[in-house]
């Protein structure tokens, strides 16, 4: 038995020690092959971009007050914010939330508070352009108009953005074929890519207007032009050729 045990152990040492040999010699040449020189390496960018519609409004009312105490001040934007929220509550397609709300003194010239002066917003935020332009008619009985804008719901640019990764997957494959060809190469190998996502969102296109107008509690709901915004995406990186 032990000169048996003996020749087993002597047979397969030898093999173990063999493979363990050329795994080794194999997993070095692997991790050389991977490793990129540094040399005869390309950098360039691909973009690709569609024209999105709009399909989403953001808006920003606001109540701007005045008053001899900080108290009355703050019950008269309270007031109105409630009002606010209470019509907004008509419209359940639109998104609508309190904004930024401040209040500072007024001085006079011996620098003694005289009165006091706020401001209260509500920000509104919807697909659904109709109501939006029904409710800020209703709105601006009371308040006034801060900013309205147009763009892409979050849910359409992710979509788009997933097309347009792909595209620029492609056309970055496509340039670094033409560079192989130009330079005389053999083949290439992607060293690195970076895909950047960005969307180019129209100017707004409405700003505040007069008090005068905007307290007219007549005033009719728009007819709204959202227009369109510019999603992209692009991909740089670097490539290495074969010689």
């Amino acid at each position: 038995m032990n000169a048996l045990t003996t020749l087993q152990t002597a047979v397969r040492k030898p093999l173990l020690t063999v493979s363990g040999a050329a795994l080794l010699a194999a997993m070095t040449m692997g991790s050389a092959q991977a490793e990129t020189t540094g040399y005869n390496q390309i950098s360039f960018q691909s973009e690709v971009k569609s024209e999105v519609a709009n399909d989403e409004i953001r808006a920003s009312l606001y109540k701007q007050a005045q008053a001899t105490n900080a108290k009355s001040l703050a019950t008269t934007l309270t007031n109105s914010i409630n009002k606010a929220m209470m019509i907004a509550k008509r419209y359940p397609t639109v998104t609508v939330t309190t904004g930024q709300q401040q209040t500072y003194p007024r001085y006079d010239k011996n620098n003694k508070i005289t009165g006091w002066t706020g401001q209260a917003n509500v920000e509104l935020k919807s697909s659904d352009f109709e109501a939006t332009s029904q409710l800020i008619a209703e709105l601006q009985s009371d308040m006034m108009m801060n900013n309205l804008s147009f763009g892409v719901s979050d849910s359409k640019k992710a979509e788009v953005e997933k097309k347009l990764m792909v595209e620029a997957s492609k056309d970055f494959q496509n340039q670094a074929r033409e560079m192989t060809t130009a330079w005389g190469a053999r083949g290439y190998r992607i060293v690195s890519v970076n895909l950047n996502k960005g969307t180019n969102y129209p100017v707004p296109m409405y700003r505040s207007m007069a008090k005068a107008e905007m307290m007219d509690a007549s005033v009719p709901s728009q007819n709204f032009e959202s227009g369109n915004s510019t999603v992209s995406v692009t991909a740089n990186g670097t490539i290495e050729l074969s010689k």
